[in-house]
């Protein structure tokens, strides 16, 4: 088996091959004939600039090199991060982790290296390259001496958010293992922390926890908020928004407890922002997004409570929204609890409903909240409709409402919509019950192999 040539020989052997001069092959990539020269010969070192300029004159993948650059260029010299660091950044970009990994490692000795890593890692996780940058910050949150330290609050942030994704358990499982490092970070940092932790608990239906975290960010923004210095870090919202949201928080936990007197009062203070002393239109934006939502949140509060002489309204502030799916399920959830007969309002926003498709934002609450909220939404449409006999439609929302229970890996949901359709299997045509039997199939197999078993046909 022939060995593979040097990056030096075989960039003489295509020169040679296409009969171009060194002085030609310089023009062609914008190089020094001098250059390429030395390069050639061996007596000049080869920068990751070049060496992507020499590989796009070549007609070769950009990464084409790369291997033989970390065994010829840094494997065997001394570490240089003038020459690491930009081909580092360039396997991010590339994608070529096998070869990131291993300057990585050789890096990691060098105790001026870690904060150097992290910067790319930083940079890495901006600009979307979520594989890498999670590579970075572990390795670099591993070689952490000092536990206390911000960058390594930052680290187990960033991989928190990194990991999120549409399995609960696994969301949990980040949650839990973030949660020690939040008071380790910039003061500023911790409330979108907060922000964050509690939205994951909020789309897990963990209400205690999402109650203790928003008050947590309360007292922690109202500090920042009465310090109000000019020169201290900005958050990625106005101070006043955590103040608010916390408050918002409070009433979802309430909602969800069923305690609406409480409830209530928290409503009133995320519309009453009079003490915001900004007014800037950033602020004017925020204001007016906590009213809008102030006034939906009583209707939900009044129609929970049980007045029904709320629908109208109700109604007709969804009909200036986009996205009607959380207000869908509250109408749905009233209109099971007291029997309630809403059809016409499923009808008007049919084609809403036929339209649905997953968020795709990376912001937590829109990632994990809504559709947590979509797949009980079909749940509570498939019992309104079985309840009233029209089984055709109501065993298609529960199929439904199974299958994004499983994609979100909620147990819980999943065996209430199993218990659901025990509950009319005798309603069910051979056609549901066998789709529903390969559905249950399904999801109990990747339960099973998750829980460490293998199933077997013995």
């Amino acid at each position: 088996m022939n060995p593979t040539p040097t990056i030096r020989a075989e960039l003489e052997q295509y020169l040679e091959r296409e009969g171009m001069s060194k002085t030609e092959f310089g023009h062609i990539t914008g190089m020094n004939p001098g250059t390429v020269s030395g390069i050639v010969i061996g007596n000049r070192s080869i920068s990751v600039n070049q060496l992507d300029r020499i590989t796009a004159g070549m007609n070769l993948p950009p990464d084409y090199f790369y291997d033989r650059y970390v065994e010829e260029c840094i494997e065997g010299s001394p570490l240089n991060w003038r020459k690491i660091g930009p081909f580092l950044r360039r396997c991010v970009k590339l994608n070529k982790l096998d070869c990131l990994q291993r300057v990585v490692y050789l890096s990691l000795d060098n105790v001026f290296y870690p904060p150097l890593l992290f910067k790319v890692a930083e940079e890495s996780f901006k600009d979307g390259y979520n594989e890498a940058a999670a590579f970075l910050y572990k390795k670099v949150a591993g070689n952490e001496r000092h536990q206390h330290s911000e960058r390594l609050a930052v680290c187990q942030y960033r991989l928190f958010t990194i990991n999120i994704g549409d399995d609960r358990a696994v969301n949990l499982q980040a949650a839990i293992e973030f949660a020690p490092f939040v008071d380790r970070l910039d003061e500023i940092d911790q409330l979108d922390a907060l922000k964050d932790l509690a939205n994951i608990h909020r789309s897990l239906n963990h209400w205690d926890t999402v109650y203790d975290l928003a008050r947590e960010m309360k007292r922690r923004a109202k500090i920042q908020y009465k310090l109000n210095r000019d020169e201290q870090k900005k958050p990625s919202r106005p101070l006043f928004v955590y103040i608010a949201y916390a408050d918002l928080l409070c009433a979802a936990v309430c909602h969800a407890q069923g305690d609406y007197v409480t409830g209530l009062k928290y409503i009133q203070a995320h519309a009453d922002l009079s003490w915001v002393k900004e007014s800037d239109p950033e602020t004017q934006h925020w204001i007016g997004l906590f009213q809008g939502w102030a006034k939906i949140n009583l209707c939900v509060n009044r129609l929970m409570a049980g007045d029904h002489t709320v629908i109208p309204e109700y109604v007709e502030y969804m009909e200036a929204k986009d996205e009607v799916f959380a207000e869908l399920l509250n109408i749905v959830e009233a209109a099971n609890r007291y029997n309630l007969d809403v059809d016409h309002i499923l009808e008007r926003f049919e084609p809403q409903i036929a339209a649905y498709q997953e968020p795709t934002s990376t912001d937590l609450y829109t990632q994990q909240v809504l559709p947590e909220e979509a797949a009980r939404f079909w749940y509570k449409l498939a019992k309104y409709n079985l309840i009233k006999g029209r089984y055709p439609y109501g065993f298609k929302c529960l199929i439904c409402a199974l299958a994004k229970s499983d994609k979100i890996n909620n147990a819980q949901l999943a065996h209430t919509c199993s218990g659901l359709f025990d509950r009319f299997r005798a309603c069910a045509d051979p056609e549901i019950l066998e789709q529903y039997e390969k559905l249950s199939q399904e999801v109990w197999e990747k339960n099973d192999q998750k829980n460490g078993f293998t199933f077997s046909n013995d």
